[in-house]
């Protein structure tokens, strides 16, 4: 899928999509619940309530730049906590490639935050070491949420993660720590946006008086716009969480702004009640 925002290209690349199988991150949102709100039907759920989601990349191309934001999983990679993400062997690279986006193509990889579905393709093993998969590319890292991964990487799963996917970027002499308001570009501007993680980052676009708002996982899904306490079992502060969402939403609701998810396709926020409902494009 590919939209454009100005001057701005903007194409996912799916690693991969799922119908149901979310209440380990969204327990809340059960098939009844997910059925109050038709205007989820059927871009993201299904007639049953069913949540469609997926993990996927996001290519921006712009004038002087291209970009990934975030890396899905990964291949051959141990340690996850869901066992289908361990030792993956999906086409992401091939459907890059196919896509127009040859790794050695890309010059910046920008990561919202260092969780194991958004950091997996940073690397690859090649004779038994992780490698950066785009060599070329100079790696975004929040500064905060680095630190915070750097020094909380307790539980086996986060070290793993840290361990794999992150480190060997910092080791290579990749990574760039930026600040949760960092300017990438003349078209490109983080927004903090922490309580998923502690330093997690949306993406603000803004082209030719045309605009777009990555929320990496601010939301998981839009579910989470009617809910504003629907806070993911993977949030390390689900009170910040919350407040993050109701201010995020707040200030892009009832504007052109087209909005994509983390894990959902584009849309727009549009105010309902005390909070929101997604309109999915066209």
């Amino acid at each position: 899928m590919q939209w454009n925002v100005g001057k701005v290209r903007i194409t996912k690349v799916v690693e991969l999509e799922t119908v149901g199988s979310t209440r380990f991150i969204l327990p809340l949102a059960t098939n009844e619940e997910i059925q109050k709100l038709p205007w989820l039907i059927p871009h993201f759920a299904n007639d049953e309530g069913r949540l469609k989601m997926s993990i996927h990349s996001l290519v921006l191309e712009t004038p002087s730049r291209r970009i990934v934001v975030d890396t899905g999983l990964g291949n051959d990679k141990e340690g996850r906590d869901v066992p289908t993400w361990n030792n993956r062997n999906s086409p992401y690279l091939e459907t890059m490639t196919a896509a127009g986006f040859p790794a050695e193509s890309i010059d910046t990889v920008l990561c919202t935050h260092l969780h194991v579905d958004h950091v997996g393709w940073n690397t690859r093993p090649v004779n038994g070491k992780w490698v950066p998969t785009f060599a070329n590319a100079r790696y975004l890292f929040g500064h905060t949420e680095y630190e915070h991964w750097r020094d909380h990487s307790i539980e086996p799963d986060k070290a793993a993660v840290f361990n794999d996917s992150v480190k060997p970027i910092v080791d290579a002499g990749k990574a760039d720590l930026i600040a949760s308001d960092h300017r990438l570009c003349e078209e490109i501007s983080m927004i903090p946006a922490p309580g998923h993680s502690p330093g997690q980052v949306s993406v603000l676009i803004r082209s030719e008086g045309e605009e777009a708002l990555l929320i990496g996982d601010t939301a998981h899904h839009p579910c989470q716009m009617a809910h504003l306490d629907w806070s993911s079992t993977a949030d390390s502060d689900p009170v910040q969480s919350a407040v993050t969402r109701r201010e995020l939403f707040s200030r892009f609701a009832d504007r052109p702004t087209m909005v994509i998810g983390g894990h959902f396709n584009a849309g727009h926020i549009r105010r309902e009640g005390g909070a929101f409902k997604f309109i999915a494009l066209a």
